[in-house]
């Protein structure tokens, strides 16, 4: 997993294209207005869903991992804590692959604080617990880029 901030993006040089491409789009296009929903940018090999909702605790959410997609998270308005783990220290369960959604359970090993601009990229084996409150439940509107690996 990469933990960053868009403030910065010249430090990330090394990612891949597909990677760059979404801070690319997010640079040109303006996100926090933008309507909730999927919206393509290369047919199925990349693109965002927008998502807003109001961040809660870990009782009330599920641990996640991908296959066939990284996930980029980038917080647009809000804040959110998102709990993390690897995959191999999970009890892993069943694997949905239309909707490449990998269940599992578990403890957190770390957690990482996502504040406006903030971004975080989960690789297969990089299980996470998203919208969860680091104090108080806050409205939040994040864009999750999928990038098809």
């Amino acid at each position: 997993m990469i933990f960053g901030s868009t403030t910065n993006l010249e430090e990330y040089d090394f990612l891949e294209d597909k990677i760059k491409a979404c801070f690319d789009f997010y640079k040109e296009n303006d996100m926090e207005n933008m309507e909730t929903g999927i919206h393509k940018i290369d047919g199925d090999d990349l693109f965002v869903n927008i998502v807003e909702y109001d961040t809660t605790t870990p009782e009330n959410r599920f641990w996640e991992a991908h296959k066939e997609y990284l996930d980029l998270h980038l917080m647009l308005l809000g804040e959110e804590k998102i709990n993390l783990n690897f995959l191999k220290e999970m009890e892993v369960l069943d694997y949905d692959p239309e909707a490449d959604f990998q269940a599992a359970n578990g403890e957190k090993n770390s957690s990482v604080d996502l504040k406006v601009g903030d971004f975080l990229i989960c690789y297969p084996n990089d299980v996470h617990m998203t919208a969860l409150q680091i104090d108080d439940p806050v409205y939040t509107k994040k864009a999750i880029f999928k990038i098809k690996i």
